[in-house]
């Protein structure tokens, strides 16, 4: 198994750019598909972006274009990339991992299949 610890969260006003990071420790030796969620009060928790084992990206459509997912296999971090954040962004952002080689299809809805995940960190807009 893997243990993940997220960072960078903050507050900015609208317009403005955040970068997280997810430091993973734990199983090296096995595949895993990676993704940042989301979720804010009183809604589901929901995918944001995901990257398999061999690079391939997949996002959310309320996300794409603005936010950027990337892994640093020898340093063993996701990073996730926000820029033109809007209000509606706000959440507690979370990195999660599934061991397995292809990620799930379905980016928004694939929360209840990761079984690995951090403690959050919280993301803040303001209008």
């Amino acid at each position: 198994q893997v243990q993940l610890v997220e960072s960078g969260g903050g507050s900015v006003q609208a317009g403005g750019s955040l970068r997280l990071s997810c430091a993973v420790s734990g199983d090296s030796s096995s595949r895993y598909c990676m993704g940042w969620f989301r979720q804010a009060p009183g809604k589901k928790r929901e995918g944001v972006a995901l990257i398999d084992s061999e690079g391939r990206i997949s996002y959310a459509e309320a996300v794409e274009g603005r936010f950027t997912i990337s892994k640093d296999t020898s340093k063993r971090t996701l990073d996730l990339q926000m820029i033109s954040l809007r209000p509606e962004d706000t959440a507690r952002y979370y990195c999660a991992a599934e061991r397995a080689r292809l990620c799930p299809p379905e980016v928004v809805t694939a929360a209840t299949i990761f079984p690995y995940w951090g403690q959050g960190t919280q993301v803040t807009v303001s209008s």
